[in-house]
Parts: structure tokens; C-alpha cells; sequence
């Protein structure tokens, strides 16, 4: 299938409204459900990553993927989640729901599992399995769908299992091993392997965020792996597995699979064990990539940075006084709001486009203050915008 990047593209992050990045013909969340994946431009291709110069594997003393299997099995827990009517039959009686499977790990020794908050979002019971023994009753301590991950507890003294050892994905390369170990179809403990097949890969999370540095790699994955381990070659967990892209016509795996990293992960978690909910930064823009091509036609000073597109009323970015385009122009088949502020830096870094600004504003926190490098009328000034907490959703 021929690849098109399109030079406009409406992207949206933790702090920003609008479209996201599409992978091949589609971005499945691989339960037993699909999330949706908006690209209003049409976009099929997914973020590029920066080259990664060559360094030694991060996984240490590397095992064989038996090795890793047998120690780390166990740990993984085949994960049912009892859906909640959605409608009512003819007769007066609830339908729909039905049963979501996925998969998650224990990461401690108090009975805490990690998965993916589209397993367990909106469920009415959720039960979890270690192996061979018996399915246990969990509680949903808490969800974020802004990273699409969750936690559930479990009594510990019911597990027959030991906690798998949670990695750093920082220290993750391209062409590092990679092992999955999950419940595809229901198949239960089921090994895939692979490589690292990128990093800082951009998917949409089931609220219409942006979930940032996210690792892509070529170890079979499919639904029911969903809030599975991406394990490294030295056993320790990486990645949680959340969406996988499919081509024309299939639901299964192409070799192009995303896992949230264990670090983002480990940081929710973290923040739903001590008090069930999470914080995300929250700038409130919508805004187009600036190219060079885009950058002529609209005859600005610079071919690089963001276009602001839309600014969400009452916002931290409108709160500060960035403006948006008021003139719709049509380019390439796009429609451009041309006339707004363009961002051309963060905190005196320069960016590129929407994909430097969205990971930029994931790493700060809510009230944390940002400056902004800002092209309006022709010149530059620099706009500080103290960052709010993000809501439920994308706002449209």
C-alpha cells in the first residue's frame, strides 16, 4: 500500500484539540473492540521517528525468548471484562454489552494489575486468570484514557504468581529484542517476538489525546493482546500492547504493533494507586503542521512550526491571547485557517510541527508555565501560557 503524508494535518495532544496520525488503512485497539481513529486529513502515515544512532541493547544480558516465557508467563493475566447493556430489547429487557477479553500484568506484590483502559472501560464485573489457576474477581482502581491505561486489584493472597519486573523505555533502541506474551483470541499465554521497529511513535488514545513516545514493533500482536507486556530480551517489561495498525480489509496483525511506554504507564499507575485519579497538561489548541509549500501560499517568514488553527474558548492558550486563523483557504484539497499565530518554539527549543509541540506539552504538568515563540503580523514575540488540566475529551 503506497504511504502519503500530507502536509496539513489537524493533530492533537495532551493539551491539543483536533485529528491524529492514521496508521496503514487503520489503528485497531486490540481487545475484543475497535477505537476509532480520527484523521480529518487523511493521513496513512505514522509519525517519524529520529534516527537512532547504533548503541548496545538495553535489555543487559539478553535470554532466549524460553527463558524470558518461563519466567515471566505466570505473570500475565488473562483479563475478562463483562460489558454493560448499551440498549434495550423490544421486550423491556437490557442488550448489547457482552464480554471483552485482554490481557495485563501484576506489578506487585499487593495484588495491583496493570492493563489497558479499554479493556475495562465501562465494564459492569471484571474477573482475571494467572495461568492455570482459578479466575478471580478485580476491581477497577482506576482508568486514563488519555494514555489508555488501567489498574485493577486483586486479593493478593488469591495470586499464584510473581510480579514482573518493570523496565525503563527510555533506555529502549531501535532493533532491541521485543517479546509479547498475551491472550490473542483467547489463546492464553501466548509468546510472539520480534525487534524494536521504532520509537516515539504518535496513536490515538480513546479520548481523542495523543499519547506520546510510544514504541512500535514487528512482534506478532493481536486483539486480546491488549494490555499485554512488551517485554525486552533481558525480561523485564517495556511496553504495555495497545493498538495495532491493519491493512485493507484485515483486523489482525501486519507486523506494525504500539505499545504505551512502561515509563508513561508506571506514572499512571503510580497516581490511580494513591488517589484513582490522573493529571495531564492541557494547552487548548487545534493547529496544522507548517511546511515550507504551505508556508509560501500563506507568504509567511518561516516554513516550519505550528498554525494555529482553532483556539478553545476559555483555555489556557486563549487565556494568554493566541489567536487562530478567521480565513478558511483551500490547499491541496485541505482547508487551512490562514491568519493565525504560528508557534515556532517551546521553552526555547524550536519546533518542527504538531508532533514536537504535542510531545513537549505531555511532559509538563497542570499549572506548569510555558513560553511560547509566537510569528503574528510578522513578528515574533514570546507568549507565556500557564498550562491547565485536561478534560475528559477532546472538545470539538
Amino acid at each position: 500500500m503506497t504511504r502519503i503524508r500530507t502536509f496539513f494535518r489537524s493533530s492533537f495532544g495532551s493539551a491539543l484539540l483536533g485529528g491524529i496520525v492514521a496508521v496503514a488503512l487503520g489503528i485497531v485497539a486490540i481487545s475484543s473492540g475497535i477505537v476509532s481513529v480520527d484523521d480529518s486529513s487523511g493521513s496513512t502515515a505514522a509519525s517519524s521517528p529520529p534516527i537512532t544512532p547504533p548503541t548496545e541493547p538495553a535489555s543487559g544480558s539478553a535470554r532466549t525468548v524460553g527463558q524470558v516465557y518461563q519466567d515471566d508467563a505466570q505473570g500475565v493475566a488473562f483479563i475478562s471484562a463483562e460489558e454493560k447493556p448499551t440498549a434495550e430489547s423490544p421486550f423491556g429487557t437490557p442488550s448489547g454489552g457482552g464480554t471483552a477479553t485482554g490481557s495485563g500484568i501484576l506489578i506487585d506484590s499487593d495484588g495491583h494489575i496493570l492493563t489497558n483502559a479499554h479493556v475495562v472501560d465501562g465494564s459492569s464485573s471484571v474477573t482475571v486468570k494467572f495461568g492455570d489457576g482459578d479466575s478471580l474477581p478485580a476491581k477497577v482502581l482506576g482508568v486514563d484514557d488519555s494514555t489508555d491505561i488501567a489498574v485493577l486489584s486483586v486479593d493478593p493472597g488469591k495470586v499464584d504468581a510473581q510480579p514482573l519486573e518493570l523496565g525503563d523505555s527510555d533506555a529502549v533502541r531501535v532493533g532491541d529484542g521485543a517479546i509479547a506474551i498475551g491472550n490473542p483470541y483467547g489463546l492464553d499465554r501466548t509468546v510472539t517476538s520480534g525487534i524494536i521497529s521504532a520509537l516515539q511513535r504518535q496513536i490515538s488514545a480513546p479520548n481523542g489525546f495523543t499519547i506520546s513516545d510510544v514504541i512500535q514493533t514487528d512482534a506478532a500482536i493481536n486483539p486480546g493482546n491488549s494490555g499485554g507486556p512488551l517485554i525486552d530480551a533481558g525480561g523485564r517489561v517495556i511496553g504495555i500492547n495497545s493498538q495495532i495498525a491493519t491493512g485493507s480489509g484485515s483486523s489482525g496483525s501486519v507486523g506494525i504493533g504500539f505499545a504505551v511506554p512502561i515509563n508513561t504507564a508506571k506514572s499512571v499507575a503510580d497516581q490511580i494507586i494513591d488517589g484513582g485519579s490522573v493529571e495531564h497538561a492541557y494547552l487548548g489548541i487545534e493547529g496544522a503542521d507548517l511546511s515550507g509549500e504551505l508556508a509560501k501560499v500563506l507568504n509567511l517568514d518561516v516554513d516550519e512550526g505550528v498554525l494555529v488553527q482553532k483556539v478553545t474558548a476559555d483555555g489556557p492558550a486563549a487565556d494568554a491571547g493566541l489567536q487562530a486563523g478567521d480565513a478558511t483557504v483551500a490547499i491541496a484539497g485541505a482547508q487551512v485557517k490562514a491568519g493565525g499565530d504560528v508557534i515556532t518554539a517551546i521553552d526555547g527549543k524550536p519546533i518542527t510541527g504538531m508532533e514536537d509541540l504535542i510531545a513537549a506539552i505531555n511532559a509538563k504538568q497542570p499549572g506548569d508555565t510555558v513560553t511560547l515563540a509566537v510569528l503574528r503580523g510578522g513578528s515574533t514575540s514570546d507568549v507565556e501560557v500557564e498550562l491547565g488540566d485536561r478534560p475528559a475529551s477532546v472538545q470539538g
